[in-house]
């Protein structure tokens, strides 16, 4: 007889105890029995929700993972509808054994953070700024506010949290965006914890092709790894393609090395996103941006700017000036007019895990 069989049997019996004392009057029978059975009850509902859902109870939330949000490397994640009418993300991992560690990397990193735990109506960002249809392409404005979203992110989890958090696979499929596309980071599967004070850390490559820092090649890694990862995410944005596009011709297959080139050319407005005319009406500051992108692309990591830093530049609050290292085209200098850089961003900058 398993638990909850042995919970109806207890419950059952009590209740049937409970009559009997109604029917012959017995009053301290009847209370004992009364309060042994609202005992029960309760126990029995702590047991039930104690540990969250069970599968059954996930697959009539999710209708059978039927509304696919999106889908990493470990398992997609569905749309869900509580009871209480809360819309929720679920978790459908494909595999159980192999990926139970990260997993638990991932509930045990999200669960020491504070942040809300949203339904990301408009899904991943990939969604957005690869497209090709101009109806559907991000104005400029948005594609900023989405910016300073993943920068404000990325401070919180590397200085506002009780251990600096390195998230590790920073890219547009783990950065989720709600009706008002403000966007959240997500998937926590490959973070790494440390302590504040710890300055580097050596652990094993992780993360995916094209967004990795060179240092992954040492495996001493610093949070500045997330800052490179940040950097081609925003070339993405401002290029509006992947940064590894088998469909180009083989010269620029590459968007890190085209960008380099277009760099060395001077002709760095080639690459922004041609779909979208508004992005082209803003090519100062697009511009501007670019020069960001380069300084978080710096080969030397101790060269990269903080996210703090990248926030207050894109707020506007301070004039951040940025040293660029000789492999990284010195002749940027990035004292840049931040004003028109400015945006409002909603507080939340995290979401829970994909």
């Amino acid at each position: 007889m398993n638990k909850n069989a042995r919970c109806y049997f207890v419950m059952s019996t009590l209740f049937t105890l409970l009559i009997i004392a109604v029917i012959v009057n017995i009053d301290l029978l009847f209370w004992i029995v009364l309060c042994a059975f609202l005992l029960v009850v309760a126990i029995f509902f702590y047991r039930r929700f104690k540990n969250g859902f069970s599968y059954e109870d996930l697959k009539n939330i999710t209708k059978n993972f039927s509304n696919k949000l999106g889908e990493g490397g470990f398992g997609s994640v569905c749309q869900g509808t509580l009871p209480t009418g809360s819309e929720v993300a679920v978790k459908h991992l494909f595999y159980v054994g192999p990926i139970n560690k990260s997993f638990i990397s991932e509930v045990q990193t999200i669960g020491n953070l504070s942040h809300f735990n949203l339904f990301m109506v408009n899904g991943s960002l990939d969604q957005w700024i690869f497209k090709t249809n101009q109806q559907l392409a991000l104005a400029w404005q948005v594609r900023k506010k989405i910016i300073l979203d993943i920068a404000k992110g990325l401070a919180y989890l590397h200085e506002d949290c009780n251990q600096k958090i390195i998230h590790l696979d920073i890219k547009p499929q783990n950065i989720l965006l709600d009706v008002n596309f403000n966007a959240k980071i997500s998937d926590f599967g490959l973070s790494k914890p440390i302590e504040r004070d710890q300055s580097q850390v050596i652990t094993r490559m992780r993360g995916t092709p094209g967004y990795m820092a060179p240092e992954w090649l040492s495996s001493v890694i610093t949070e500045k790894v997330d800052v490179y990862s940040f950097g081609i995410v925003v070339l993405e944005i401002l290029c509006g393609r992947q940064n590894i596009d088998e469909s180009q011709l083989d010269e620029n297959r590459h968007l890190l090395e085209l960008f380099r080139r277009k760099q060395e050319e001077g002709k760095l407005l080639d690459l922004v996103d041609e779909c979208n005319g508004d992005m082209h009406s803003n090519a100062t500051e697009v511009m501007e941006m670019m020069k960001i992108v380069a300084s978080c692309l710096q080969t030397e990591h101790a060269n990269r700017p903080s996210m703090s830093s990248l926030v207050k530049l894109f707020e506007g609050s301070v004039d951040v000036v940025i040293n660029m290292d000789e492999d990284s085209q010195n002749e940027l200098t990035l004292e840049v007019e931040v004003e028109s850089l400015a945006s409002t961003v909603a507080d939340s900058v995290l979401s829970g895990p994909r």
